[in-house]
């Protein structure tokens, strides 16, 4: 699986990339307009990749075709989860990273980001990519097969930077997922930038600022 994507470079010769994963049903254009907000037109030019996951049914939706990095059965974390989907789209997320190599752009130098499922998936991947990332950043979301965690991490990202945000009034995903998600990795020895707003199953302006200021430290 190769998944199309939007692409936006702020500038020429961009310093480093963030592949940021959408949400359930959503596309790669999901974020596309946020980017502006992230960085002011003089800083370091970025590259930020948006890639669209491919359309499956979905259980939970009724088997509904839609995108989807995997296949949703429950939101119960303790239900059956579609290793098989996550494994797939990790190989997928993979192949972006290498591609960005190939690029010029060093593993150091890339963000691995999503939302909701996006970051499930962000998270998931990160922590098992046998090269350092400049961090890893999950909007919203919650730990997939989060008992495989401790056996599947691998140490090149044990110390990389991960920032975890999720709405205090979140009907969708509820706030204890994002928090049992903090829980485990800061429990695997990971250290997480943590941040709750006062917001639904979005992205809030000050969690955008705060974002950004993310994004120049760990890759400045």
């Amino acid at each position: 699986m190769s998944p199309d994507a939007v692409e936006i470079e702020t500038g020429p010769k961009p310093a480093g990339t963030v592949i940021w994963l959408h949400g359930l049903g959503a596309d790669g254009h999901d974020f596309e307009p946020i980017v502006p907000e992230l960085l002011s037109p003089w800083e370091r030019a970025l590259r930020f990749v948006f890639p669209h996951a491919p359309i499956r049914p979905v259980t939970l939706n009724g088997g509904f075709a839609m995108r989807a990095w995997y296949d949703i059965v429950s939101l119960d974390r303790r239900g059956p989860e579609d290793e098989r989907g996550v494994r797939e789209s990790q190989a997928a997320i993979e192949a972006l990273i290498g591609r960005e190599n190939q690029r010029g752009v060093a593993s150091e130098h890339i963000v691995l980001a999503g939302f909701s499922q996006g970051g499930a998936l962000a998270l998931y991947t990160g922590v098992r990519h046998r090269e350092r990332l400049a961090g890893i950043m999950g909007l919203s979301c919650y730990m997939v097969l989060g008992e495989r965690l401790a056996a599947e991490r691998t140490p090149a990202n044990q110390a990389t930077p991960i920032f975890l945000a999720h709405g205090a009034e979140d009907p969708v995903l509820a706030p204890v997922l994002g928090e049992q998600a903090r829980r485990a990795l800061v429990e695997n020895g990971y250290t997480v930038e943590w941040h709750t707003y006062s917001m639904p199953h979005s992205v809030w302006p000050q969690e955008i600022t705060d974002i950004a200021a993310w994004l120049r430290r760990v890759l400045p």
